[in-house]
């Protein structure tokens, strides 16, 4: 219940795309000479009417910019604090709506993705967001809809390196993402659609085989032993539920799971979240395992009252028994149960120096 009310205490927060569909609004006003709006409200596909207070206005050579401080709420969200930033001017007469990156947005480079190759990062509901006020602000205007809409993000560049951009084939900044337009705290909605996209741009590559990892360092020795190429590589993080989730509708020939003793664990027992305040290891279930393999009384009190996964598995090592081994198999019944028949899933555990301690084929 304590949990429950602090979930419940968390603020919501708004995506990428909700700010800079505001300040594309915000600046188009002006554009048409009503002024900037400040503050600007916004309909979200879900009917919310969020309003955004602007940042800062300017308008140079026929060109209107507005920019929103992003907030992401409570949830993690690498953008948090990032300055969203919209440029507006009229285009070519009958071109429509275009859409161009400025600095920190990047570019598609990729099959794979909901935006061709060469265009903005700026995925498809941001998008239609984006059209949808245009639309509104020229009608009340009278005037076309032929806009030019540049979108930048303040240190965008820098910021990509904390995500998977590099590997989805995104160069030069961020993505603008968001499909209802709410970051909800700790739901992580981005890393997870991140890893969506992944698996898309993998497959449209041509590749069968994908390595997901709960960390760099068994990431770097799962692939020490295929050599797949950085964009079949999953950073999976605590995420498993959302790998094996989407691999059911999106099966690959082959998935690998590498990750540390505790996390493929607590895959083992049946969670998908692998995150320590989301989900934590049962060292009476650990005994149960070892006491099918065949452990003493003495080795079962003991790891019943343990106070860390490795020391389990350590105390295990030393008796000869094939803990890591035994969870890996049954982490992969698990995982096949999720993801399907058709992705023929294997389990890879290793210790903190990247040292092979536990395999689901033994």
């Amino acid at each position: 219940m304590e949990s429950a009310q602090k979930d419940k205490e968390l603020r919501y927060g708004w995506t990428t795309g909700a700010c800079a569909t505001a300040a594309t609004k915000s600046a188009l006003s002006a554009l048409f000479g009503k002024g900037f709006l400040d503050p600007v409200s916004i309909t979200l596909p879900k009917g919310q009417e969020p309003s955004f207070v602007l940042a800062t206005e300017a308008s140079s050579d026929g060109a209107f910019t507005a920019s929103i401080i992003k907030d992401a709420g409570d949830d993690p969200d690498v953008t948090h604090q990032a300055r969203i930033i919209s440029t507006v001017c009229r285009g070519q007469a009958g071109q429509g709506i275009c859409f161009h990156a400025g600095h920190g947005v990047g570019i598609v480079t990729r099959e794979g993705l909901p935006v061709s190759v060469g265009e903005p990062a700026i995925n498809p509901m941001p998008r239609l967001m984006m059209q949808q006020v245009t639309a509104e602000i020229c009608a009340q205007n009278g005037q076309p809809e032929d806009i030019d809409i540049t979108i930048s993000i303040e240190n965008g560049e820098e910021l990509a390196k904390y995500t998977m951009n590099g590997r989805l084939g995104i160069v030069g900044g961020l993505s603008v993402l968001g499909t209802t337009g709410i970051v909800v705290p700790y739901s992580c909605s981005a890393w997870i659609a991140s890893l969506h996209r992944g698996i898309d741009v993998a497959k449209a590559a041509g590749e069968r085989h994908m390595i997901a990892s709960t960390g760099s360092t068994s990431e770097k020795s799962a692939n020490e032993m295929y050599n797949l190429p950085d964009y079949a590589l999953l950073d999976m993080g605590d995420f498993a539920g959302g790998v094996l989730k989407y691999l059911k509708k999106h099966p690959v020939a082959k998935l690998t799971i590498a990750g540390g003793f505790a996390k493929i664990t607590k895959l083992a027992m049946g969670h998908m979240d692998l995150h320590s305040g989301r989900s934590s290891v049962d060292f009476n279930w650990l005994a149960e395992q070892l006491s099918s393999l065949g452990a003493n009384e003495d080795l079962l009190q003991s790891v019943k009252t343990a106070n860390t996964a490795m020391q389990v598995l350590s105390e295990a090592t030393e008796a000869g028994l094939p803990l890591a081994t035994q969870v890996a198999k049954i982490a992969q019944s698990i995982a096949n149960g999720i993801c399907g028949a058709e992705t023929a899933v294997e389990i890879l555990i290793f210790d903190r120096k990247g040292v092979l301690v536990g395999r689901s084929d033994g």
